[in-house]
This record gives structure tokens, sequence and C-alpha cells, in this order.
């Protein structure tokens, strides 16, 4: 039942990951652009200049607080991220469990003395 439930979160994030892949690269892109126009306007001496950035910066920052299901979409693959950490969890923990892992284990320590 655990591994059902594991399935069925890991594609419900997969599905909302993949719907949501247009919304986060255009999100990665506003922010880089808004990272690009705070440099300059950090390096600029002109007023003019000054005053356009943070007109050009407003816009770009409009443009980032549009992309809101970018956010669910990184939400989503972090989800995904804790099912595939989860999944990967209980396969050791079986591992751990087989009597004759532990025998092995054993066996290669008495073979080194």
């Amino acid at each position: 039942m655990k591994k059902f439930g594991l399935i069925l979160a890991g594609g419900l994030a997969a599905l909302i990951l993949l719907k949501s892949v247009g919304p986060i690269v255009s999100l990665l892109v506003s922010l880089i652009l808004l990272y690009f126009i705070i440099r300059q306007f950090l390096k600029t001496d002109s007023l003019g200049w000054k005053i356009g950035l943070v007109m050009i910066g407003l816009i770009v920052l409009s443009s980032v607080l549009h992309h809101i299901p970018a956010l669910i979409g990184a939400g989503a693959a972090y989800v995904l991220y804790l099912v595939y950490k989860e999944w990967n969890k209980s396969k050791k923990a079986k591992k751990e469990t087989d009597p004759f892992t532990n025998f092995e284990n054993q066996w290669e320590k008495l073979k080194k003395h």
C-alpha cells in the first residue's frame, strides 16, 4: 500500500511539473534579466539611465510576480524528489533486513582477520 501511495504522489507531482515547465523557464529568464538590470543599475552613474532601468526593472518584476504557477511546479519537483528519496530508502531498508546480506558481511569480516 505504501508503494501505491508513493507511485500516486510521484505521478501526480510529475504531471504538475510537466504542466508547469513553461512558467518555470519563464520565471528563470525573468529572474536572470532582473538580476542583470539590478547589476547595471548599481554600476551606472547617469540619473536618466537609472530612471530607465527602474522602469524596465518594474516591468520585469511584474513579469516575475505573474509566474506564480512556477512556484507550484517547483513545489511539485520537491515532492517528486521526496518520493524518489523515500522509494530508495525503502529499498535500502529491505536489503538490510535480508539475513544473507548480514551473513555475507560478517563472513567478509572474518576473512580479513
